[in-house]
């Protein structure tokens, strides 16, 4: 009887020792060579149907111009989509969702995957090349309107709309194949004005930044927060701070350290609040936070004075705009930018620069008003400043532009280079009395002689959607004395 409990006592104790060792995650982040690997043998399916064009590849950009109407769309097609992993829930600080870009540098999409899963990095590093077999799962939204584009294993219909859920567990096995290729990420470098929602799921890098002035001995979580915590970095932008959001989940393992008071650089991946109405960062971990600068400065403006200014008060009021070198060009269309003597609140009795399309009888009417020429040559710091207002607003369309390549003439605009400025611009959801500061526009980076257009893009369709006014007074370039 002591030899049979002997010989049962050790197999319970080997069939124990199994049991933990199978509970215990994979932190092997490659794929096994042997031929009887199920994950290897299904890459290698993948690849060969793909050169065999038994199955497609699409892109990410072309994934996510899928998802239409708000509907997600049900993939029923044989189709695969590759990416690199952006974000890591190995801190916490993302849960039951992996983003991928479409390349490890200069990444031009991004898109979320929600999975019932969590600790994918032990399986889904970040720079992992990633697979996925889309046939039978969804694009669209865990939130409708909120323009995060997902992958998911089904949907669900709610009276806000329909939305896609979660890949199962089962669902990630099937259809998300790692390679063996682990990848350097290199972040994309760029100004909190330049990210849009084409930056969601992109793991990018913000320069010469530093938080708020307020925050100073604060941590990246606030206790008295439930979920989520936002903190506000800010950029020395001329006269004024730029600023963007870092959220940070009460699960990162990070949330308690205090935030670095200096200045310097920090990379993380875009994403939106749990609203889906905010563009935030959200960090993989503290260690792509370096801020060892001094904090940055802002410039006084008593050290700058104009060198040219524009209140539009020398012009005829109910004519077209014409004079003190400004250029007044329709380039479709037939309505052009006007002078009109404002009744709103904020800027009351004031002579301003008005473009519209409402009643032009044209479906398209794009028209420019453009600067005298400026020298950058003649200084070494350029500033440009004004304000905007808008009425009717819709999807008409105001862009603020400089060239430093067009000559003067009229014949030559739509020929010549363009660039987009970070100025603000009167938003579609602002009061129609208000007037908003652009903000000090640096013209710093461009030399030569240039020139400043406001492009106005919009029509007079039937169904009165493109033909708001946009409003412009107060036109200043300032240099340093």
């Amino acid at each position: 009887m002591g030899k049979i409990y002997k010989t049962f006592a050790l197999t319970l104790s080997l069939m124990i020792g199994l049991s933990f060792t199978s509970c215990v995650q994979d932190d092997d982040f490659t794929i096994p060579k042997s031929l009887g690997n199920e994950e290897n043998e299904a890459l290698t399916s993948i690849l060969e149907n793909i050169l065999a064009g038994t199955l497609s590849e699409v892109s990410i950009s072309e994934l996510k111009g899928m998802y239409q109407d708000n509907m997600p769309e049900f993939i029923d097609t044989d189709i695969v989509v590759k990416g690199y992993v952006s974000s890591s829930d190995q801190t916490g600080n993302f849960f039951k969702e992996i983003y991928l870009q479409d390349a490890p540098e200069n990444p031009t999409a991004g898109i979320k995957i929600a999975l019932n899963q969590v600790e994918t990095y032990n399986q889904f590093n970040k720079g992992r090349e990633v697979y996925i077999k889309l046939k039978g799962l969804y694009v669209g939204e865990e939130r409708v309107g909120s323009e995060v584009i997902v992958i998911g294993g089904g949907t669900e219909t709610d009276q806000f709309g329909t939305t896609v859920l979660r890949l199962t567990l089962n669902q990630i096995k099937a259809n998300m194949f790692r390679s063996e290729n682990t990848l350097e990420l290199v972040p994309l470098t760029a100004s909190f004005s330049d990210i849009t929602k084409d930056h969601i799921g992109l793991f990018v890098k913000f320069e010469d930044v530093e938080f708020a002035n307020d925050l100073e001995g604060l941590r990246y979580f606030d206790p008295i927060q439930d979920f989520d915590t936002q903190r506000t970095l800010q950029s020395c932008d001329g006269f004024d701070y730029s600023s963007f959001i870092l959220e940070t989940s009460s699960f990162a393992s990070f949330k308690n350290e205090l935030l670095p008071s200096d200045n310097g650089s920090i990379s993380g991946v875009i994403t939106k609040d749990f609203t889906g109405s905010v563009l935030l960062l959200a960090l993989n971990t503290t260690d792509d936070v370096a801020f060892t600068n001094s904090r940055c400065t802002l410039l006084d403006i008593n050290d700058f004075s104009p060198i040219f200014e524009e209140d539009f008060e020398s012009m005829t009021a109910n004519a077209n705009v014409s004079g003190n070198g400004w250029t007044n060009y329709t380039e479709v269309g037939r309505f052009s930018w006007r002078v009109l003597t404002t009744t709103d609140s904020g800027n009351s009795g004031s002579k301003i620069a008005s473009m519209g399309a409402f009643n032009s009888g044209n479906p398209s009417n794009i028209a420019w008003l453009i600067s005298p020429g400026i020298d950058l040559d003649a200084q070494d710091l350029e500033f440009i400043n004004f304000k905007s207002s808008n009425s009717f607003s819709d999807g008409s369309e105001l862009e603020l532009l400089i060239s430093t390549d067009w000559d003067g003439n009229t014949a030559t605009i739509t020929t010549s280079t363009w660039t987009a400025l970070p100025g603000i611009i009167v938003s579609d959801s602002e009061f129609f009395q208000n007037w908003v500061d652009s903000g000090a526009i640096s013209l710093s980076s461009y030399s030569g002689t240039a020139y400043i257009a406001f492009k106005y893009i919009g029509g007079d369709n039937a169904a009165n959607t493109i033909d708001g006014n946009f409003e412009i007074d107060n036109f200043k370039v300032l240099v340093s004395n």
